[in-house]
């Protein structure tokens, strides 16, 4: 079982507070799948306004969560860090489909597996579930592209 901690995950993901949204990961396979967790209080950020009298995580920080631990895969399976000249951009979603909310107190589990990685574009089947519930599924694709390179136009 290969996991990793929140300090080995930084090193990975260039997201900070408030927006690092994986707490550890539980055990991963190279080029095959990653199991991470999120554990969700009621101190983040968005529960202020999202919402006041029903605290629920928003749907898009959940794809966002399942985003991230697809990313730490893709780092994960080609052996990269990410550097200051590179970004990795989310470049779709199909087929999401929202099961249950995620409320404080929730830990959400994210479940993601590498469909194919071709021509620099990645593609995975996510799903994330509370206590064995799925809470999302979808499918998601991803592209590291340098910073100095020109956004393409179509």
């Amino acid at each position: 079982m290969k996991s990793l901690d929140i300090n080995q995950i930084k090193q990975y993901l260039p997201h900070r507070y408030p927006l690092l949204l994986v707490d550890r990961v539980l055990d991963w396979e190279s080029g095959k799948n990653i199991t991470a967790i999120k554990n969700v209080t009621i101190n983040e950020e968005f529960f202020v306004g999202h919402f006041p009298h029903k605290p629920v995580m928003p749907g898009v920080l959940t794809i966002e969560a399942l985003a991230q631990t697809s990313a730490l895969l893709a780092f994960l399976t080609t052996g990269q860090k990410p550097d200051d000249n590179a970004v990795v951009y989310f470049i779709g979603i199909d087929g999401a489909r929202f099961k249950r909310p995620v409320e404080p107190g929730d830990q959400l589990k994210m479940h993601v597996e590498i469909l194919r990685h071709a021509r620099g574009i990645w593609k995975f089947q996510a799903k994330a579930t509370v206590d064995d519930q799925l809470v999302v599924e979808a499918e998601l694709m991803c592209t590291m592209r340098s910073i100095n390179e020109p956004p393409a136009v179509e």
